[in-house]
């Protein structure tokens, strides 16, 4: 049976790690080999209701500790007006709790933290080893939501939901360099595997009931020339487009749907959807109404592995985590978690055979190996995990983390 829980303990660092990092720091960061060399490899997992990031040790599965990357939320609901805190309570009670964090990223030389901060509707950015602030963007509208980093670390693209439209963020000073329209409540925000589309993928309005899903807005994958900004094609859609996945020759997404128990697979070049995957309910599941779904999601969660033969796809309502094989797209196995745990987002490790599943309700992350279809770690976490995100920490950046705090 797989550990249910590894517990949080201290990263211990090498006298030798110690003295490269020393000898470095004089030096500009792209001339820094033995510090470079010395990055390890993380899932940064952003902690929605407890408003802080855990970083796991993805050889280890040891969670190394937090950062609390809301210092500022008495500050930042003092200086808010009355339009800004109507604005607040109302996404707070759609969403149906405080979403403090939403999406982060890492810088590429693993000293800086990026976030968007969903109920505060802004940006920020955080040395990781001082957790000094080191700039605050305010996005448009009422909700800041998925981000994505570009992979010169120079650009932070965030989703300002209630504004369809995406912001396009300067890393080194935290200024807006330019933003592109969306559909309605633009969502998730992917890099095509080689780095030169950025697809954004909108939801649609989800406080209304399915009945009315003709009013819910455009519900559609914008994508853009990831140097430019400018449209490309845009990719039309019934219902609102969940997490996905794009394969390496920029042909195939696979994306959960709004109310699908299961995903799709669509032809990027034809515009159009190839097959429908319908996964079980579970018991439970199947006596939920689709309005009951977390916002509109049934399945939220999708990762393939690096050798893009497998899929890891989140079974939200129905507790499960399925590993299904490409092409067949037929499932290699399933953990089954316990009742209202919420699995809620997946993720693939840096070494490309791990699957990183946050467990909402249960405040902990599932590691599920894609080549069996097993559990082989449960780690505990903040309060209501959901997005991860791999990264590289400096050793400094890990020393400064507080192993108590999950």
């Amino acid at each position: 049976m797989p550990s249910r829980s590894l517990r949080r303990r201290t990263a211990l660092l090498g006298c030798a790690v110690l003295a490269a990092t020393a000898l470095s720091g004089a030096l500009p960061a792209q001339a820094q080999p033995a510090e470079t060399a010395a990055l390890r490899d993380v899932m940064a997992v952003g902690n929605g209701q407890g408003g802080t990031v855990s970083f796991i040790d993805t050889a280890t599965y040891q969670n190394l500790g937090s950062i609390n990357v809301v210092p500022d939320l008495q500050e930042r609901l003092n200086s808010m007006t009355v339009v800004e805190r109507i604005g607040y309570e109302a996404v707070n009670a759609a969403q149906g709790y405080r979403k403090l964090v939403d999406d982060m990223a890492v810088s590429p030389d693993g000293r800086t933290l990026y976030i968007s901060r969903g109920a505060l509707s802004d940006a920020v950015a955080f040395d990781i080893a001082t957790k000094r602030m080191l700039w605050r963007h305010k996005t448009e509208g009422f909700k800041a939501d998925h981000a994505a980093l570009s992979a010169d670390g120079r650009q932070f693209i965030v989703s300002a939901t209630t504004a369809s439209k995406a912001e396009v963020i300067d890393t080194a000073t935290g200024q807006l360099q330019t933003s592109f329209a969306t559909g309605t409540y633009p969502h998730a925000n992917d890099y095509s595997p080689d780095g030169t589309i950025l697809y954004n993928s909108s939801i649609g309005i989800t406080s209304l009931p399915k009945i009315l899903n003709a009013l819910k807005g455009a519900r559609s994958v914008t994508a853009v020339d990831a140097r430019t900004f400018k449209r490309l094609r845009t990719y039309n859609f019934e219902y609102g487009i969940r997490p996905a996945v794009f394969t390496r020759d920029n042909k195939t997404m696979y994306a959960q749907l709004s109310y699908l128990n299961g995903f799709v697979e669509y032809d990027l070049a034809a515009g159009k959807i190839t097959r429908t995957v319908k996964m079980p309910f579970s018991e439970k599941a199947a006596e939920m109404k689709p309005d009951d779904y977390p916002q509109n999601s049934a399945h939220h969660g999708m990762a393939m592995n690096a050798d893009e033969s497998k899929l890891c796809v989140a079974g939200t309502i129905d507790d499960y985590v399925s590993i299904v094989s490409r092409p067949g797209l037929t499932t290699d196995g399933t953990v089954t978690y316990a009742a209202d745990a919420l699995p809620y987002w997946t993720q693939t490790s840096p070494n490309g055979h791990d699957c990183f599943v946050s467990l909402a309700e249960d405040d902990q992350v599932s590691v599920v190996d894609y080549r069996t279809a097993r559990e082989v770690a449960r780690i505990d976490v903040g309060r209501f995990p959901q997005r991860e995100r791999a990264a590289k920490l400096t050793p400094e950046a890990i020393a400064s983390l507080d192993p108590a705090k999950g």
